[in-house]
This record gives C-alpha cells, structure tokens and sequence, in this order.
C-alpha cells in the first residue's frame, strides 16, 4: 500500500511539475525579411523605405517564450528608398555617411510576454555608430513545419518607433519628422547544427 501511495505521489508531482523547456536555434530567411520605415515629409505627404539583407538568429523558446534571444545585423546600405537620389543624400554626410561594411545591429536584452503570441522584447539597437535601448511590440505569426522547404520554421512581426536625433541622422527635423515608425517583419527556419 505504502509504495502504491508513492507511485501515485511521483505521478501527481510529475503532473503539476513543468516540462523542461527546450530553446531552438532558427537562422534568418533573409530573402523574406524586411523592416519598412515612415517618416512625415512637411507635412504633405508620408515617405517609405525599406532595409533588407539580414543576418542572424533567433534562440526561440516556444514554452517560454521570455527566455528565448533574438540578434540581427543587415547593412545600412541595403537601404531601399525607391529614388536612387534619395538614398545617395542618406548615405552623404548629412545622414548616415555609411561605410559599404557598416551593419545595424540588434541584440535583445529581455522579453516581456504580453500574451498567448505577443511580448515586449527590448534590445540595444545600434546604428551610426550610437547604441541605444529599444522595445519592440512584437507577435509571433506561426510556427510549423514550412509546407516547400519542409522544415521548422517561424514567423514574427514588430513594430517600434524611433528618433532620429537619438541616433544623430536628425537633419532638418522638424520639417522631416523626428520620429520614425518601423515595422519588421521576418521568417527563421530551424538551424540544422
């Protein structure tokens, strides 16, 4: 009777005690990556750019999430801005002055769940040569098996707004607004080693 009661003890404390969580290692799809950015021109109208060529990875907790890790790289002169003058005066001295070899990097520093599929997750954005400490309002989009490569995959977007004066590529603020509205959306596929 005696071991019938522990057994049945263990298997009640096996049932309430958490699974250990296990993180996963995913590697950005860089091809379907992407942030888009918006800032207010004079007031007439909402200008749009965009940055690719990412790099990095995604240590991904889907138990828990808060303990999962995210650090991306891409360089700023991936800069898409739709008008090849425009993206010449960003890369002048009036804005960036970027090197062909200078990265925007992003590393994570914590998560904050917000919900079944949502968190806060803060980092230290690093562009011209400033780093600063961001929150994205992020959400995870999914996570499966990708239905054509066949493999893990996942796919999250977040949004954040920044200032540009924090970052020192303020010019001619406040006709050109400060303030940046970003929006990023990435996919990760499962690291194979």
């Amino acid at each position: 009777m005696k071991t019938l009661l522990t057994s049945a003890a263990l298997a009640a404390a096996t049932l309430t005690t958490p699974a250990f969580a296990t993180t996963q290692n995913y590697v950005l799809d860089a091809s379907h990556s992407q942030i888009v950015f918006s800032y207010d021109h004079l007031g007439y109208s909402t200008t749009y750019g965009m940055f690719s060529g990412f790099e990095g990875e995604i240590a991904f907790n889907q138990e828990d999430p808060a303990a999962s890790s995210v650090n991306v790289s891409f360089p700023v002169r991936t800069m898409l801005t739709g008008w090849e003058e425009r993206f010449q005066h960003f890369m002048s001295g009036d804005f960036f002055d970027a090197a062909e070899d200078e990265m925007v990097t992003f590393t994570s520093t914590g998560i904050e769940v917000t919900g079944e599929d949502t968190a806060l997750i803060t980092g230290d954005l690093t562009l011209n040569g400033i780093t600063k400490a961001v929150v994205l309002d992020a959400k995870l989009n999914q996570v499966g098996m990708h239905p054509m490569a066949e493999m893990p995959w996942a796919g999250f977007d977040a949004t954040t707004t920044l200032l540009r004066s924090d970052f020192e590529v303020g010019a001619f603020a406040p006709f050109v607004s400060d303030e940046v509205e970003v929006m990023i959306s990435i996919e990760a596929m499962q690291a194979t080693e």
